[in-house]
């Protein structure tokens, strides 16, 4: 599987993209809305068309990046959201990042890149957070694709995954998911030991 910068480019260029809700998430909404922290450095990894970043930064957020492979995705962003700072939009593989941050939202990404890679993520977000920091978002909980993204999983998997590295404080269906994708999405919150 060859999930490079041509793929995802290819899968943006030909708007193959059904992951993609057109805003930000309900159950991520609603997390952001009880964040009181405007100056939270906050990154969102395979940030695509980034809906969660615009939400926060037209909210006030100083401090939200986002990474991206595909350089279509990013330039969407910016033609949305001219005002997003362009040194907080990033252009490269996300296991290159080097920067830390005190919150990074799991929308989408860790269902995208493939499931060899998942314990190189969590190691790769426990790198990236500061002490107690957190990593918050959604993971699809149903089996999906074996051949190309997204990629399923279940609970339990996940959690064999994230258990040894950080504190899971929440993950459980989210009771909030967007139609489309009811019933299939996990909700979780885990910190940093």
């Amino acid at each position: 599987m060859n999930l490079t910068e041509t793929f995802w480019n290819t899968k943006y260029k030909n708007n193959d993209i059904g992951w993609d809700l057109g805003a930000v998430s309900p159950p991520l909404k609603t997390y952001i809305d009880q964040l009181t922290n405007k100056d939270l450095r906050i990154l969102i990894p395979g940030g695509g068309n980034s809906h969660e970043a615009e939400y926060l930064h037209r909210n006030g957020f100083k401090n939200v990046y986002v990474i991206d492979i595909s350089v279509i995705a990013l330039d969407n962003l910016k033609h949305r959201v001219p005002t997003f700072p362009l040194e907080h939009i990033i252009n490269k593989d996300f296991f290159d990042l080097d920067l830390i941050f005190d919150i990074i939202i799991e929308q989408t990404f860790f269902c995208a890149i493939s499931p060899c890679l998942r314990p190189e993520y969590v190691k790769k977000t426990k790198a990236l957070l500061v002490p107690k920091g957190k990593v918050v978002g959604l993971l699809f909980n149903v089996p999906l694709h074996k051949d190309h993204p997204p990629f399923g999983g279940h609970k339990d998997e996940y959690h064999s995954y994230f258990k040894d590295h950080f504190n899971i404080q929440l993950m459980e269906a989210a009771y909030n998911s967007h139609e489309s994708r009811e019933g299939r999405e996990l909700f979780f919150k885990i910190q940093k030991h």
